[in-house]
């Protein structure tokens, strides 16, 4: 998955008016609305958006003809191949109209402006699981998280054994139950929690 490193803004000028984009990275679609408010100028116009994580998407005309600003916003986006990402592009009306043509490239120009203003980095989807298995194999099960990548998120000890939740890369997923299957012969049991 691409994404971002850190928050961009850019600004442009079209035809008196102002357009500016803020970029930034949004993990779980429920914080979008406050996300949104925040770096929305309730003195601007229009406040124009899109976000997208994972296959759960949404962008808003803020008042403009419809399709002509939160849908290219979200091109913007999907042209960037980057997810977890939300997109505010805030216009200050310069008196002069833009018509359709012109507010969907000013609204997607920014948008995708601002994306390329930011650092783009690669992140690896993670799965999270829970290990169950008992003391006499709690070394295996140490080496088979150490091989796969996986760092412990918790470890609780129980009478019959040992408990950890733990995060490794979604492409190792399938070799890490395979090597507690095989290191445990079968005793521990590995789910996954996310």
């Amino acid at each position: 998955m691409r994404t971002l490193a850190a928050p961009a803004r850019f600004e442009t000028e079209v035809k008196r008016s102002r357009f500016v984009a803020h970029a930034e990275r949004i993990d779980d679609p429920r914080d979008a609305p406050g996300r949104i408010a925040a770096a929305a100028d309730p003195a601007a116009t229009h406040n124009c958006w899109a976000w997208r994580v994972g296959t759960d998407y949404r962008f808003n005309d803020d008042g403009e003809p419809a399709g002509t600003a939160g849908k290219p916003i979200f091109i913007a986006l999907e042209g960037k191949d980057v997810d977890h990402v939300l997109v505010v592009v805030t216009r200050y009306f310069g008196g002069i109209k833009l018509g359709a043509g012109g507010l969907a490239r000013a609204y997607g120009g920014a948008a995708a402006r601002a994306l390329d203003a930011a650092r783009i980095v690669a992140v690896e989807p993670t799965v999270e699981c829970l290990i169950e298995a008992g003391f006499e194999s709690t070394g295996p099960v140490y080496a088979a998280l150490e091989a796969c990548g996986a760092r412990k998120l918790d470890e609780r000890f129980r009478p019959a054994g040992v408990a950890i939740r733990a995060e490794v890369g979604e492409a190792a997923w399938p070799r890490l139950k395979k090597l507690l299957r095989d290191a445990t012969r079968g005793a521990a049991t590995v789910s996954r929690s996310d």
